[in-house]
């Protein structure tokens, strides 16, 4: 993903209010959300060119999300899937602090990135351009293709519009999130990051939606759970030409219980 927003402990009834924007290479192959054949408990889309995931969880209420960190200066390429990491806390047992240790003893072989894993009590990020693993604190957060809460516009305007969201109605609350995904607004250039890309790409990339004739954003993915541990999944797939939308909803009670 490239821009996920997320209400942590934060919302009187929904101990997580997630709303995330997958950008990707149209000609990309990729399955749309929907429990997996292989592992019948794991609800993502899929990347069919390599087999992982950027979103996903489990129905157990375990969950994993990850972005790409940006760095046009670099040119490594890593021998794993960033996808990978996702799939991989989601066919684990391990606890999610011990899955990010064994993460960051392969940190090497993947390039930048940054990893969101836990359950409905307990959230962690790692990033293997920061080496911080630390555990998610209650409030508003905002990640990008950069560190966790990195001030960047998208990244602001996001976190400032899940802040003002009261909701407790679930399809008022999804609805109002998917408004925020769908912003299309550059930022100004004096707000730009720096990331060793050009400053066209930089305005392009600016937007919390993007839309270029080959990149953009091909998915929206809004994930609720609420106190009595019940999920609900909702993706908003686009076409390439953006005319049109495809959505599915999925709704489960996880069997971890909410203790927070």
């Amino acid at each position: 993903m490239c821009l996920i927003l997320f209400a942590w402990q934060a919302h009187p009834d929904y101990p997580l209010v997630l709303a995330g924007n997958r950008d990707e290479f149209y000609a990309r192959p990729t399955a749309p959300a929907g429990f997996w054949d292989d592992y019948p408990q794991i609800l993502a889309g899929r990347d069919l060119e390599q087999g992982g995931t950027w979103l996903g969880i489990h129905r157990s209420g375990r969950l994993a999300a990850v972005t790409n960190y940006r760095d046009g200066r670099t040119t490594r390429r890593g021998i794993h899937s960033r996808g990978g990491l996702v799939s991989g806390f989601l066919t684990s047992d391990l606890a999610p602090e011990e899955y990010l240790q064994e993460v960051r003893r392969e940190r090497a072989a993947y390039d930048g990135f940054n990893l969101l894993v836990g359950t409905p009590d307990a959230l962690f990020s790692y990033s293997n351009r920061s080496e911080q693993l630390t555990e998610v604190e209650a409030g508003v957060h905002g990640l990008s293709n950069h560190l966790l809460d990195s001030p960047w516009p998208k990244v602001e305007r996001g976190k400032a519009a899940m802040g003002r969201l009261s909701d407790s109605d679930p399809e008022a609350l999804v609805d109002h999130l998917f408004a925020v995904l769908a912003d299309r607004a550059p930022a100004p250039d004096h707000t730009l990051p720096d990331t060793g890309i050009d400053l066209e790409r930089e305005r392009v990339l600016s937007s919390a939606f993007i839309a270029t004739p080959n990149y953009g954003t091909r998915c929206s993915t809004i994930l609720l759970i609420d106190t009595a541990g019940r999920v609900s999944f909702t993706e908003r797939t686009h076409p390439t030409d953006h005319d049109t939308t495809q959505t599915r909803r999925y709704a489960f009670n996880t069997t971890i219980p909410i203790t927070g």
